[in-house]
């Protein structure tokens, strides 16, 4: 049994300085315990929590856990949101559920677990405005439809204009939400049906997109960049016309993967796509997330600096001064290694589409 805490940063070097979106993911688990009939001892059951399933010490393998962040989304049999009404250590203001959702980060993890599983599976871990307690409460149906315009989310790599950036993490979110997007829109093309979901789901799912496709998938962005001490905007090339290539690709019966380096390959799948969570829950523990009795124990102590563009990153095996050496620091301007290699990953994939599928 797996499950996802997403959650939005209460600080801007700490993830939950007050810990009470802690208290609130423990009062989850008890809550979701009872609903599902779960173990209490939570020996069988695996939580994956940014701050704590991403590891820092080295840059390649942290940019590698950061690109694997739709995998652990859309796996999870559970989807928590965790966002209790708590006041941000660094401005006069309040976070809350509608903070949260502002964020791209934020968005995307929705996204990525509700276009593989639906809504069935999500809750919100929110404060009751009237009983100012936190109430753990299944999501509504509809509660995808603002989540799925991820890109219009805020990034604290925007607010700091990529200093010392190399590009938007709004980059690196290409690969992965096209490739599910290529898995929806196969599934409803094929007709393919699930265990645990109808294909009306994937179908409530395409037509809010295509209602609205050049929000959810914007072709170009304006980035604001700092080059030789100059402020620069600029337009810059988000999916393009990928969206219809690979309509085109799979209606032609292949299937478009993004491979390693940005190559493709054809295939004709009859794999089932919807289905509720990873059929190896080892599998979903070896690669990041934690034992829910690891949580219950109390959270790993912070180090000081820790956050970049929306993303929480620690090595629970590596000493606070090891992480501190490792960590790419925004605020001193030094470059952040996933940002350099969602430009270049983008483009390499713009450039086998366009080698492998005509233009519509």
């Amino acid at each position: 049994t797996g499950g996802v805490f997403s959650h939005q940063w209460t600080a801007f070097d700490a993830p939950d300085p007050n810990n009470h979106q802690y208290e609130a993911m423990i009062g989850a688990l008890h809550e979701l315990s009872k609903r599902n009939g779960w173990d209490p001892s939570w020996n069988d059951v695996f939580v994956w929590v940014d701050y704590s399933s991403i590891p820092q010490a080295n840059p390649s393998v942290q940019n590698l856990a950061i690109r694997s962040l739709a995998v652990y989304s859309s796996s999870a049999t559970s989807f928590v949101v965790v966002a209790p009404d708590t006041p941000h250590a660094d401005l006069d203001s309040v976070c809350d559920l509608d903070t949260y959702q502002r964020r791209m980060w934020c968005r995307a993890e929705q996204v990525c677990h509700s276009m593989r599983n639906g809504t069935d599976g999500m809750y919100l871990a929110v404060t009751n405005k009237e009983t100012g307690l936190v109430e753990v409460t299944p999501v509504k149906p509809d509660f995808f439809r603002e989540s799925l315009h991820v890109f219009d989310g805020e990034l604290s790599c925007c607010r700091l204009e990529h200093k010392g950036m190399e590009a938007c993490d709004r980059q690196s979110l290409v690969v992965p939400i096209l490739g599910l997007y290529g898995e929806l829109f196969r599934a409803a093309h094929d007709g393919i049906k699930g265990n645990n979901a109808d294909i009306s789901t994937v179908k409530t799912f395409l037509s809010e997109i295509e209602k609205h496709q050049e929000e959810v998938f914007p072709r170009t962005f304006q980035r604001v960049m700092w080059r030789k001490d100059k402020r620069i905007m600029e337009e810059v090339l988000l999916f393009g016309d990928l969206i219809e290539r690979m309509r085109t690709r799979i209606k032609q019966g292949k299937m478009y993967v993004v491979q390693e380096r940005g190559g493709t390959e054809s295939t004709k799948s009859t794999t089932s796509f919807l289905r509720h969570g990873t059929p190896n829950p080892s599998t979903f523990i070896r690669h990041g997330a934690r034992r829910a009795s690891e949580l219950s124990e109390g959270p790993p102590e912070l180090p000081t600096t820790m956050r970049h563009c929306g993303i929480a990153v620690q090595d629970s095996e590596k000493s606070n001064n090891e992480t501190k050496q490792s960590n790419w620091n925004v605020s001193n301007g030094e470059a952040n290694n996933m940002s350099r290699n969602g430009i270049s990953e983008t483009e390499e994939v713009h450039k086998s589409i366009e080698t492998s599928v005509p233009s519509p």
